[in-house]
């Protein structure tokens, strides 16, 4: 082999070495490397989740969670210039108590999200066939919210929005083997609803009021958050933990986990301190104490 040949082939291997060292580096998201520092700090409050217990969600479902890498790699829906606003809609009637939670998670939810969140005018639930009801044995009106999604709610998403949340008065059932579901919502369509019926406790009034706004917030941003591409949390303790029941609900903080929150924000594109204080003085101002302790505890661990 001649002495050009062997220089020839040595430059050809130190290219292509040059090449594939480019191609294996993972470029960084400048949004989230310059705010590296606070989710180091915020991970020490993340709470692991230990085995499953029998009747929780994940002694059931056998789920594989979602990093943050296979969420960008899913391609979720992100919002645009012309589709970016969050959007409820009421669904049945509701008392002027219930409004003003409704309205009050409408608050949170931008607050949370960092987006734009608007109310829409409250659609009747009279449309509802009978054979997409069923009567509980204690007078307890339920919808089937596969019903309500995919013939009340879809397409009626307006054009600037990115979801939409349904909020029903009434009871849901997601099928008939099931007692009750407090919220269900798709992936592909964007669409979801919940249910104010069992997060108060049958009944609202000013004693279960703040109980029934922070279950609110609980299950509002944590079926968006579906809409948005998340799958269900499994490693820490997180608004997106799935839930069996209203105990296990009530177990579940109204933080999302650090790994949950690097993909909320690659996604929004937002400050997370800035997020964060919001949130703090939302949770203070409205005397929500569970809240707002978990939410200090980052806080204060960031010196804001």
């Amino acid at each position: 082999m001649t002495e050009q040949k062997v220089l020839m082939r040595i430059f050809i291997f130190i290219v292509a070495a040059f090449l594939l060292s480019c191609t294996g580096k993972k470029e960084k998201d400048p949004v989230l490397q310059a705010q590296s520092g606070y989710f180091d700090v915020i991970s020490e409050n993340d709470v692991p989740l230990g085995p499953p217990r029998e009747g929780e969600w994940l002694f059931t479902h056998k789920e594989k969670g979602q990093t943050f890498e296979q969420y960008i790699k899913a391609k979720p829906v992100r919002p645009t210039a012309e589709r970016s606003v969050i959007y409820l809609l009421p669904v049945g009637d509701f008392t002027p108590l219930q409004e003003k939670a409704i309205q009050l998670t409408r608050n949170y939810l931008e607050i949370f999200f960092q987006q734009k969140t608007v109310v829409l005018k409250a659609m009747s639930d009279k449309a509802v066939p009978a054979s997409a009801t069923r009567q509980k044995t204690d007078d307890n009106m339920q919808l089937l919210a596969p019903y309500v999604l995919d013939s009340l709610l879809l397409n009626k998403t307006p054009d600037d929005g990115i979801v939409l949340m349904g909020i029903s008065a009434k009871d849901l059932y997601p099928k008939e083997s099931w007692n009750y579901v407090f919220g269900i919502a798709s992936y592909v369509k964007r669409v979801g609803v919940s249910s104010m019926y069992r997060l108060q406790n049958k009944q609202l009034d000013t004693a279960n009021f703040k109980l029934c706004l922070s279950r609110m917030m609980n299950v509002c941003s944590h079926e968006i958050g579906h809409m948005l591409g998340f799958n269900h949390c499994i490693t820490a303790k997180c608004v997106m933990n799935g839930s069996n029941n209203l105990y296990e609900t009530d177990q579940s903080p109204n933080r999302l986990c650090t790994e949950c929150q690097k993909k909320l924000c690659w996604n929004f594109r937002y400050d997370s301190k800035r997020r964060l204080q919001q949130l703090t003085d939302f949770c203070r101002a409205h005397d929500l104490q569970r809240d707002l302790g978990v939410l200090e505890s980052d806080g204060n661990a960031l010196d804001l």
